[in-house]
């Protein structure tokens, strides 16, 4: 039997127009995929590709483009998560409360106290974001985007800057969370290992306007860390069969990508 499918995206085309003496931007071209439910995807690709234009699209942040977004069994009733570069907090309310943002609104406020004591918060429910270090603050935000219970979650390179052993912390903290709670996921990162290492599936975008160049099934068996050597042979081994793919550019020898694709998680 199929996959049930979360996440139906067929974008013709995405544009920003002519704006302050700046000519029209294409930033997506034809890009079109499917997401089976529960599913971790990861988007790579060069910088100004698209992949943050795309998540805006599939979050409903910007309606202005041609195509069309489907979400599954879920069309009516979704819940999207999100996690960016920044963790984006209120810095006028506590840590508990910049959760309850959203816990509110889905009836889910005791949900986000317990999420925030298991990611080990308990001490700061009432401290202010400034007095936090930076990955507590993304700590906090990673229980916001959480607390929902979201049907889709996405994340904008939401560990950039940190330290090593802080992010690792965090990526071990997000596949505990998506493991107890599954949800479909659209991660976006520059790092081929940090994708290796949390994904089930890997796209890779051509530059601006960002396509689809590559649909990557990763079979490495979980668990995975992003320093795991059979990570870096991978990394390696693919880099070497495709040694233009992180500027954007396809392999010649894969000959016409398919139009649509939906690979098991």
């Amino acid at each position: 039997m199929a996959a049930v499918s979360a996440l139906d995206v067929g974008i013709r085309e995405k544009t920003y127009p002519a704006h302050a003496g700046k000519a029209a931007h294409a930033a997506l071209g034809s890009f079109d995929f499917q997401v089976p439910d529960g599913q971790f995807v990861c988007l790579v690709g060069p910088s100004g590709c698209g992949k943050t234009t795309l998540l805006n699209l599939v979050g409903g942040l910007d309606a202005a483009y041609q195509g069309h977004i489907g979400y599954g069994a879920e069309e009516t009733d979704r819940r999207i998560g999100f996690m960016f570069q920044s963790p984006r907090l209120m810095p006028w309310l506590t840590v508990l409360e910049n959760v309850r943002l959203v816990t509110q609104a889905s009836g889910e406020d005791e949900r986000g106290r317990e999420l925030l004591i298991h990611m080990g918060l308990a001490d700061v429910l009432d401290a202010y974001p400034g007095t936090l270090s930076g990955g507590m603050q993304r700590r906090v935000a990673l229980a916001r985007a959480f607390a929902i219970q979201p049907h889709l979650l996405l994340l904008d390179e939401p560990f950039v800057s940190l330290d090593q052993p802080i992010a690792e912390r965090l990526r071990t903290l997000l596949l505990d969370l998506w493991r107890a709670q599954p949800t479909t996921v659209l991660f976006v990162t520059h790092d081929v290992r940090e994708a290796l290492s949390l994904a089930d599936r890997i796209l890779f975008l051509s530059a601006t306007p960002g396509r689809l160049v590559h649909d990557l099934t990763v079979t490495l068996p979980r668990p995975r860390h992003i320093d795991d050597p059979a990570v870096e042979a991978e990394r390696r081994r693919l880099l070497a069969a495709r040694p233009g793919l992180l500027a954007g550019l396809g392999d010649v020898s894969d000959g016409p990508q398919p139009s649509r694709s939906s690979a098991e998680p």
